[in-house]
């Protein structure tokens, strides 16, 4: 059951970053970005809640820290990752989403909702597990 659920959490990140992206878009272009938003919002949060399953129930995240100690895990590249920055990340980049979302959505400053979501987005960038970052890599698509 982890590995579909670890698929569909890697084919998410897609839907994520392709409506915060969009969503960035309609903010520069001063369009109406409210369902964009929306969608990013969605998507974030299911996203999150298949990570945070991951992370308490699966093989890595939280029994990386049961099974090594905080200690361990904090001084190995790999489960520090796993264990720690990956989640602390992606919380800080959903919270941002979801303050972003609720400025916007109130009537706030456009300028608001993008600077958070481009901080998001950076967030985002810095804590997936691309292909190309060695121990900690992911394929771009699940399965593959």
């Amino acid at each position: 059951m982890n590995t579909g659920l670890l698929h569909l959490h890697n084919l998410l990140r897609w839907v994520v970053l392709i409506a915060l992206v969009f969503a960035i878009a309609r903010l520069i272009l001063n369009k109406d970005a409210l369902k964009a938003s929306k969608v990013l919002l969605i998507s974030a949060h299911t996203t999150l809640v298949l990570g945070l399953y991951q992370y308490i129930f699966g093989p890595i995240g939280l029994s990386l820290i049961k099974t090594m100690g905080m200690a361990a895990a904090m001084k190995d590249k790999v489960a520090r990752f796993w264990a720690v920055e990956h989640i602390t990340s992606m919380l800080l980049a959903i919270a941002l989403i979801t303050i972003g979302h609720i400025k916007y959505k109130k009537g706030g400053s456009a300028k608001t909702t993008l600077i958070l979501y481009i901080i998001a987005l950076l967030l985002i960038f810095g804590a997936i597990p691309w292909p190309f970052r060695g121990e900690i890599a992911r394929p771009l698509y699940p399965g593959a």
